[in-house]
């Protein structure tokens, strides 16, 4: 799994619109990049939910939020529509993202895990947090870590 002082992988993925998204374009501002494992999940709604009301929060910090899972980009914009999500989420159906993050599994490596990375401007990690059933922890955790950057 990537750690602190890591530089963000290279790679695209397309996003909820059907565009496709560089990590290279994430090096301008901090991010709080976020893998999930499956959209209209419990967890994992409360956890999109979380970072959405706390959204504001976040572009105050000058970060933008981006969540992953192996959803299609067709999921996730009516995801996105439904809970009123306004960041980035990116399908990775290949796991690309995943291996390269290197987002260990759960449930007997079926279940993709749940896991935080924040990384600054320079697209080098700063924080990771794993914790595969609490979804507040991500957001408390993201902010801790943002707030070391100010």
């Amino acid at each position: 799994m990537l750690n602190k002082g890591d530089q963000l992988p290279d790679l695209e993925l397309e996003d909820q619109n059907g565009e496709l998204r560089s990590f290279a374009d994430f090096k301008s501002k901090p991010h709080v990049i976020y893998f999930y494992p499956k959209d209209n999940t419990s967890v994992c709604t409360a956890q999109a939910c979380g970072f959405r009301d706390n959204y504001e929060q976040f572009q105050e910090a000058g970060a933008e939020v981006i969540g992953i899972s192996q959803d299609s980009s067709v999921s996730h914009k009516k995801v996105a529509n439904k809970r009123r999500l306004p960041f980035i989420l990116l399908s990775d159906p290949k796991k690309k993202a995943l291996k390269a993050f290197g987002v260990p599994t759960t449930l007997f490596g079926l279940v993709p895990g749940r896991v935080t990375f924040v990384a600054d401007s320079k697209g080098q990690i700063i924080h990771t947090f794993r914790a595969d059933f609490s979804a507040e922890r991500h957001i408390i955790e993201a902010k801790k870590a943002l707030s070391k950057l100010n």
